[in-house]
């Protein structure tokens, strides 16, 4: 309520009071207590409505379950669910959450769901990477292992020839072709990987997260 309308109230007491006996008075302050006790309660609803309105749907902020479908999560395509066909072999990269298929809800209420999903020539990628690719394409998370930055860059590495997936925060790197496994900067270890399937076109997850997601705690 606004500062006007409480001294719209205020001013009818007072001028009450002065010409009405004292139980009058005494009723006119209950008038005044009830009525701001309701618009108290009114507004607590409100925001109450508001909080929830703004809440995520249940398993929005759960990790990556098999089965969920991998989805566009930025650009002109947000929300679509990504195909092979959006892939071209040797990258760039896209970005993706995963999204429940029985519920439609998208993963996004956690910035740790977010992935890296990119097309590499098979005969590229390490054996451990290969056995959880399909047709070339694997995925990973797109936190940084350092201090949980998103890794949004796929340049030609400082200390080679062939692109790799870069942190911008403190220029980690990461080659996608052996694990994800650091090349340069800070980084403490590999980004997690995750498993994939291809049905109909449409990529899936095939399991849980490879490793740990994140950045490293400080202390």
């Amino acid at each position: 309520m606004s500062s006007a309308s409480f001294n719209i109230i205020s001013t009818s007491s007072s001028s009450n009071t002065a010409t009405e006996p004292d139980v009058d008075a005494g009723t006119e302050q209950t008038r005044r207590t009830l009525l701001i006790g309701a618009l108290a309660t009114t507004a607590c609803l409100g925001c109450s409505a508001a909080s929830h309105a703004g809440e995520d749907a249940p398993g929005a902020d759960e990790r990556p379950q098999k089965g969920d479908l991998l989805v566009f999560s930025e650009g002109d395509q947000e929300g679509k669910v990504i195909t092979s066909a959006d892939l071209p072999r040797g990258g760039p990269p896209v970005h993706a959450w995963p999204k429940d298929p029985k519920t439609s809800v998208v993963r996004s209420g956690s910035r740790l769901n977010e992935i890296l999903i990119i097309r590499l020539d098979p005969a590229e990628l390490d054996d451990q990477t290969k056995a959880r690719a399909v047709d070339g394409i694997i995925a990973y998370s797109a936190i940084c292992s350092h201090a949980g930055c998103p890794v949004t860059a796929w340049v030609k590495s400082d200390v080679g020839d062939k692109e790799v997936f870069k942190c911008m925060c403190h220029n980690s790197e990461y080659d996608p072709r052996a694990g994800a496994q650091v090349v340069f900067g800070p980084a403490p270890r590999r980004l997690a990987a995750l498993p994939l399937a291809l049905a109909d076109g449409s990529l899936s997850v095939a399991g849980n997260f490879i490793g740990k997601v994140g950045g490293q705690q400080p202390g």
